[in-house]
């Protein structure tokens, strides 16, 4: 999968770039863009509008995942990498890194998984 290539990427604030760094938008419409041919442009919110709500149940590797973090729906992505598990562009500190889902920050900001195809 594309997006684990990304693993330890800088995290950068508005980035889209691949030597320069992502955040968690930029992560997932670079790997969309470079795996599938795909164009997701804009900000978390943006994309989840741009998306088809799933269940739970039918998310498979490569959907997305939403989260509110700052205090509006869908304010941040992942790409959902199966086993409770999502990739994404953390933050500064940690960059873009692997998360579970069901840990307790993410559980207690959990909007919902959403599919691009």
């Amino acid at each position: 999968m594309q997006a684990m290539a990304m693993l330890d990427r800088n995290y950068v604030y508005n980035g889209k770039k691949l030597h320069t760094g992502f955040d968690c938008s930029g992560l997932v419409s670079f790997v969309y863009k470079e795996s599938a041919g795909v164009e997701l442009r804009g900000s978390a919110s943006d994309i989840a509008n741009k998306t088809r709500a799933i269940a739970v149940n039918a998310a498979i590797p490569g959907d997305l995942v939403f989260f509110n973090t700052l205090g509006s729906p869908n304010s941040h992505v992942g790409i959902y990498i199966g086993s409770g598990k999502f990739i994404h562009a953390a933050n500064e500190r940690t960059g873009v890194r692997i998360d579970q889902i069901g840990a307790d920050y993410w559980a207690k900001r959990l909007e919902g998984y959403r599919s691009v195809l």
